[in-house]
C-alpha cells in the first residue's frame, strides 16, 4: 500500500516532465518540417560599421635608411576610445610638406626622447591627410605611446599644428578625425558619443596606476593627462567629432548611445 501512495505522489512530477518533453520534441518536429511556422530568430543588433578612411602609409615620410632598428609592435585586442592630439608645432605649412614635418616629430621622440618609435598610431594635416604614425599595421589595435596611462586599447591620432583658444581648425582636419575615428572604434561597436571605461596603467596619468576612469569614446589628450594638448579650440570641436563620427557608423543623433564591449577589462603593461 505504501509503494502505491509514493507512485501516486510522484505520478503529478513525472506527468509534467513528459508533457514538457514531448512539448519540446512538438517543437524541433515544427522547424524541421513547417519552416514557416517556426519560431523566428532575434534579429541581431547593428553592425554599426564605418568604411576605412584613405591613410597615407609610412613609407611616405619615413626614410629607408633611419640608422635605427625598428623594435616589433605591441598589440591590444581592440581599441575602445580614440586620443586626439595635436603636435604643437607651426600652423602655416604647405600640406605637401606634412610628410617632412612627421619624419621630424618621429625624429625627436625616437632620438631626443628615447622612444622605440613615433608615439601617434595616426596623424592628420590641415587638408585632412590621414598619415599612419606608429608601426604595426593601421588595421590592427597597435599599442601606441600618445596618451601616458592610457595607450592601452586606444588610438592616438595627432592634429599637425598648434589649435589654442581661437586658433581656427581647418575643417578637413576634424572630418578626418571623425572618419577614423567612426571606423577604428566601428570595429569594437563602439558608438563615438558613448563613455567606456579604461584602466590606468601609469601613476603619472591623471589617475593612478590600477584605477579605473570613464572617460568620452573620443577624448581629448588632457582628459588622461595633465597637459592643454590638444589645445582649447581643438578641444571645442570634439563634440561635432564625436556626432560626425556616430553618423558615419550610420546611428540616428536620437539614437541611445551603446555601451563599449569589453572595456572594462585592465590593460596589461605601461608604455612612456
Amino acid at each position: 500500500m505504501r509503494v502505491v501512495l509514493r507512485v501516486l505522489r510522484c505520478l503529478p512530477g513525472l506527468l509534467a516532465a513528459l508533457a514538457l518533453a514531448l512539448c519540446a520534441h512538438g517543437a524541433e518536429y515544427l522547424a524541421a518540417t513547417r519552416p514557416d511556422r517556426a519560431v523566428p530568430a532575434r534579429p541581431s543588433a547593428p553592425a554599426y560599421r564605418a568604411p576605412r578612411p584613405p591613410i597615407v602609409p609610412r613609407s611616405a615620410w619615413l626614410e629607408p635608411a633611419t640608422g635605427r632598428t625598428q623594435p616589433p609592435p605591441r598589440y591590444d585586442d581592440r581599441v575602445v576610445a580614440v586620443f586626439v592630439h595635436h603636435t604643437d608645432s607651426p600652423n602655416g605649412y604647405d600640406c605637401a610638406d606634412a610628410p617632412g614635418i612627421i619624419r621630424r616629430l618621429y625624429a625627436g621622440q625616437t632620438h631626443d626622447r628615447g622612444w622605440d618609435d613615433i608615439g601617434y598610431n595616426f596623424l592628420v594635416d590641415r587638408c585632412g591627410t590621414l598619415y599612419e604614425g606608429r608601426a604595426g599595421g593601421v588595421d590592427r589595435a597597435v599599442t601606441g605611446a600618445h596618451a601616458q596611462g592610457f595607450n592601452h586599447r586606444t588610438v592616438g591620432v595627432a592634429a599637425i599644428g598648434t589649435f589654442t583658444a581661437g586658433v581656427p581648425v581647418p575643417v578637413a582636419m576634424t572630418d578626418a578625425v571623425a572618419a577614423l575615428a567612426a571606423w577604428k572604434l566601428g570595429l569594437a561597436g563602439v558608438d563615438p558619443r558613448s563613455r567606456v571605461r579604461l584602466v590606468s596603467s601609469n601613476g603619472l596619468s591623471r589617475y593612478k596606476a590600477g584605477t579605473g576612469a570613464t572617460l568620452p569614446a573620443v577624448s581629448g589628450h588632457d582628459q588622461g593627462f595633465m597637459t592643454s594638448c590638444p589645445g582649447a579650440a581643438l578641444t571645442a570641436r570634439l563634440p561635432a567629432i564625436r556626432a560626425r563620427a556616430a553618423r558615419l557608423q550610420g546611428r540616428t543623433p536620437a539614437g541611445r548611445h551603446q555601451p563599449a564591449p569589453g572595456a572594462r577589462t585592465a590593460p596589461t603593461g605601461v608604455r612612456p
